[in-house]
């Protein structure tokens, strides 16, 4: 049960993120969710690559033992290197969004509500 921990962690943040990006109006809000979309997507992508008593790929003279999966590694790396350059995009948007509306509320910029 204890080994899920990692699993309920990935539902748990993708679920909050989902919500926030759904349910909520000021775009601040939604650009948090889409960061905690990404850091559960991380989290999982970690969570593959565990193997129980394994050392890190890098020590090649610990040949008799298990080594850990290089690749999930890899890719969570580039995507915290990508997920910074979306996430700095992304704020660069609201701000500009701010400064032409006067507002953050995603409803008042459609013009659905005034």
């Amino acid at each position: 049960m204890i080994y899920n921990i990692p699993y309920f962690a990935v539902v748990g943040l993708v679920l909050v993120g989902l919500i926030a990006v759904v349910f909520k109006r000021n775009l601040i809000k939604i650009v948090i969710g889409i960061t905690l979309i990404e850091s559960g997507v991380n989290l999982f992508l970690i969570t593959l690559g565990y193997r129980e008593h394994s050392v890190a790929p890098i020590f090649t003279s610990a040949s008799s033992k298990i080594m850990s999966l290089p690749v999930p590694q890899a890719l969570t790396l580039t995507s915290i290197v990508i997920g910074v350059a979306v996430l700095a995009l992304m704020i660069s948007f609201v701000i500009h969004i701010y400064r032409l509306y006067g507002t953050l509320d995603a409803r008042k910029i459609r013009g659905d509500e005034e």
